[in-house]
């Protein structure tokens, strides 16, 4: 609960993040049967980069805001999609991103938390039939609200990871919705602080059954040091055709683009194949 991601919006996880979801809602649109959304920490939806919380921590301006000036590439959809939303001055979080993409027979579940955030969040959305607010555990509400009656769509999964056990947490709400809905995409944020916790995470899906795990990973740096967020990695199972090299794509683009440290590198690797 001590979490607040208006420190760290804009940051390049949520570059990484944010980039390859708009690759998983496109490949959604793709027919024309309804889908549904869950996003399980969901934040504020919007984030004012000029606040007091991003100006104190100046990751934006290492993330999100050196990519201002891409018109073209494998960058231009997602930040035409930011700036649809209101960047630079705002950042729009995957609440904002997903409920653009989502066309009148779709819908969205957020879930938030935090007391001020789910506040901001209900006032976003505040009448908006395609949108429903929870507050409420994430990892309840997997288990209340899926699978989806729309039999296809994606849960999207990105916790603050405050708790030790937090990686075991996601993998087993991973292998959970798997059992529930499988036939929905899933997607699973975790930061890469150094290499033993995410080792051993993928190596947990290997051994649970879960088939077609992708893991695309950026890291600014040589992930070694536990202390420092060095790098992250989205976690997708049951990928549409071709993410894989869009997401090789996106991520050397991005690290081309941010700002990194001897070490730094990208990652797209079949963690278990289908």
């Amino acid at each position: 609960m001590n979490y607040r991601h208006a420190f760290h919006a804009g940051n390049h996880a949520d570059c990484l993040k944010h980039a390859l979801l708009l690759v998983l809602l496109d490949a959604l649109r793709r027919k024309d049967a309804p889908f549904a959304v869950l996003d399980t920490h969901a934040g504020r939806g919007i984030y004012d980069l000029a606040a007091e919380e991003a100006a104190r921590t100046g990751e934006a301006a290492r993330g999100a805001l050196r990519l201002q000036g891409v018109t073209d590439g494998p960058l231009a959809p997602f930040v035409a999609a930011l700036r649809a939303q209101g960047f630079p001055a705002r950042y729009p979080g995957s609440p904002a991103l997903i409920r653009a993409a989502l066309r009148p027979q779709d819908r969205m579940a957020c879930c938030e938390l935090h007391p001020e955030d789910h506040a901001a969040l209900r006032a976003l959305f505040r009448g908006d039939r395609q949108v429903a607010v929870h507050r409420r555990d994430a990892y309840e509400a997997i288990r209340a609200l899926t699978p989806f009656p729309e039999r296809r769509g994606l849960v999207l999964m990105d916790p603050p990871f405050e708790e030790e056990d937090e990686f075991g947490r996601l993998a087993e709400a991973v292998v959970e919705l798997n059992r529930r809905f499988r036939a929905g995409l899933i997607a699973a944020w975790y930061p890469v602080k150094h290499r033993a916790p995410v080792r051993d995470f993928h190596d947990t899906l290997r051994a649970s059954g879960v088939r077609d795990v992708i893991a695309a990973e950026l890291w600014l740096r040589e992930p070694t040091d536990p202390r420092r967020l060095n790098g992250s990695g989205l976690l997708v199972v049951n990928a549409p055709f071709g993410f894989g090299a869009a997401a090789q794509d996106i991520l050397a683009a991005l690290l081309a683009a941010l700002e990194t440290e001897e070490g730094a590198g990208i990652g797209v690797t079949q963690v278990v194949p289908e």
